[in-house]
């Protein structure tokens, strides 16, 4: 399994050295880190284990001006290497990485008390005992850069250290520490790989830039790869970027994974009072942000957009360490609801997707949301509804239906001529419309929605229709002022609608149909006096026969068309 080590420690207590003598490699590669003599930036190097595992070692600063840059190289890494002055003890930067470290979720490492070479047994004695008491769960070892003496012991005791299997099924994301070009190969960008893998051919987004870019080779510790794993410090090639696109801080991760947010959800853990304005490190970022508190939870709302998932550790700052957090919502709304980050606390699945879930989303969309790992998505799925690729809470669905059913119903009894509503009036234009609306429990006709069973019917209206068809009894032709109750009395087959707002009977429709084809030619006189009606009549009838397909107008004269005939 791919594990990273990280230093920890005072400056001058010999964290380079060691590094040096562990691995044979100098880590203070800046001329300016060589003429003063400490570590400015990050340093990393391979380390071999007595098993045979190869660790990768980032190497961080010990100067209080440095902090910063320590916690961008201790983010990610899987244990410490905590390095104590056998003559000096623990300093302040040594209480405050250690502060740092357990903020970070990093709990196991070794501590290695140097320059054992240089005090007596008894002050010697001291230190290891002040080592043990400053970290009860760790190994504590006696080690000179100088001599060599207690080397060995040390990478056997770090091989010792249990250490949880990172998350395989998780996206790619992999924080970025440092960024540089080679002739030839173009832009560089190395982090620890916190999740996922990546290949040479992978497309990985750039955050917070929203970019996609291929990779076009991966090395770790200066080698070419096929894939890096999880744990490992990689080296990524992206020939596609200028150096100046990439930055420390900036994310590399799986398209479609991992939200990009100014905001977070966190669960405080207070060293000292908090203010309202502190520095936020996530990952390798720093950032401001103002701290919006509801008792142990806090939303941080931040100055730039950061990438997070839930469980991720954050660390506050403003002139010293005074907290840190775990993130329970890498992308919340506005606003705290402790209901909802109690539910994200407890980090049961199912709880979790009922709490996140009410109109329909996608297993995609909840998947990039950062919440939940795969494994935990596909059980706390079971919890919801699902049409389709949707899923939604069955109280979503229960106030939809009952709204457009409401709806239906109330159309239903206002104009029982017509009962149905328009789709596109029901219901909203979105992707999942189609596949929920089979679970509304309504019949759909065309484009229009019903009640289960529901047929047009006359209603208060009976008695007008019944007058209206006594008139066409005795009439040639109605006025007809309500154009619904005609519709319906026209689909049953009782009348036929002409001109704007009239009426005949259908049977002297049907008549003047059959009359059509004897007649020598279809004058507007003709039929007139043939069906013996009168002109306005004859005129509007030849008009609806028209408009029906019947016949065909050319000039003064119609015919019948062909299909008629």
């Amino acid at each position: 399994m791919p594990l990273t080590v990280g230093t920890a420690g005072h400056i001058d207590h010999g964290k380079t050295w060691l590094v040096r003598a562990l691995t044979g490699k100098d880590t203070d590669r800046l001329p300016e880190e060589r003429s003063r003599g400490i570590s400015i930036d990050l340093g990393y190097a391979p380390l071999e284990l007595p098993d045979g595992r190869r660790m990768s070692l980032v190497d961080v600063p010990g100067h209080e001006r440095f902090v910063r840059t320590m916690i961008a190289g201790a983010t990610g890494i899987d244990l410490f290497l905590l390095v104590l002055d056998a003559q000096e003890g623990a300093r302040p930067q040594t209480l405050e990485h250690l502060a740092v470290l357990r903020l970070l979720g990093v709990t196991r490492g070794v501590v290695a008390v140097t320059k054992s070479d240089a005090v007596d047994e008894e002050t010697l004695e001291l230190a290891l005992d002040e080592a043990r008491e400053l970290v009860p769960d760790a190994e504590v070892v006696a080690v000179s850069a100088k001599t060599g003496a207690g080397l060995d012991e040390l990478r056997a005791a770090l091989a010792r250290v249990p250490v949880e299997q990172r998350d395989a099924e998780r996206a790619l994301r992999l924080y970025v520490d440092r960024v540089f070009s080679l002739p030839g190969a173009g832009t560089i960008a190395t982090g620890t790989l916190w999740s996922g893998t990546v290949a040479a051919g992978d497309l990985v987004r750039v955050e917070p830039s929203g970019r996609v870019v291929r990779v076009r080779s991966v090395q770790v510790h200066d080698a070419t790869v096929e894939e890096a794993e999880a744990g490992q410090r990689v080296a990524v090639n992206l020939p596609a970027l200028e150096r100046r696109d990439l930055a420390r801080g900036d994310v590399l991760v799986e398209p479609g994974h991992y939200p990009v947010s100014y905001r977070l959800d966190v669960k405080l853990e207070e060293l000292a009072d908090i203010p309202a304005d502190v520095t936020v490190h996530v990952g390798t970022k720093a950032v401001r942000a103002r701290v919006a508190r509801a008792g142990p939870y806090a939303q941080l709302r931040l100055a730039e957009q950061v990438v997070a998932a839930r469980g991720d550790h954050v660390v506050l700052r403003t002139s010293t360490t005074v907290g840190g957090g775990t993130v329970l919502d890498p992308a919340p709304p506005r606003g705290l609801d402790v209901e909802r980050l109690a539910v994200l606390e407890r980090g049961e699945p199912a709880e979790i997707v009922r709490a996140l879930v009410h109109a329909p989303v996608t297993g995609r969309d909840l998947q990039a949301r950062g919440v939940l790992t795969p494994a935990e998505l596909a059980g706390g799925l079971t919890a919801v509804r699902a049409a389709g690729e949707y899923v939604f809470s069955d109280e979503w669905l229960a106030e939809l239906k009952n709204g457009v059913r409401e709806r239906v119903a109330a159309r239903a009894a206002s104009n029982p001529l017509d009962p149905g509503v328009p789709l596109a009036e029901l219901l909203p234009n979105e992707p999942w419309t189609p596949h929920v609306l089979n679970l509304l429990e309504l019949e759909r006709r065309g484009a229009k929605a019903y009640l289960p069973g529901a047929t047009a019917a006359l209603g208060e209206r009976t008695q007008a229709a019944s007058e209206l068809e006594a008139q066409l009894a005795q009439e040639e032709i109605a006025k007809v002022p309500d154009k619904e109750l005609g519709a319906f009395l026209e689909d049953a087959g009782r009348l036929r609608r002409v001109g704007d707002g009239f009426a005949v009977s259908t049977a002297l429709y049907d008549r003047g149909l059959d009359l059509l084809p004897r007649l020598d030619a279809i004058t507007l006189a003709a039929f007139r006096d043939a069906l013996g009606v009168g002109r306005r009549t004859a005129q509007l009838l030849l008009e609806r026969y028209d408009s029906d397909g019947l016949t065909l107008r050319r000039g003064d004269v119609r015919v019948l068309r062909t299909r008629r005939t």
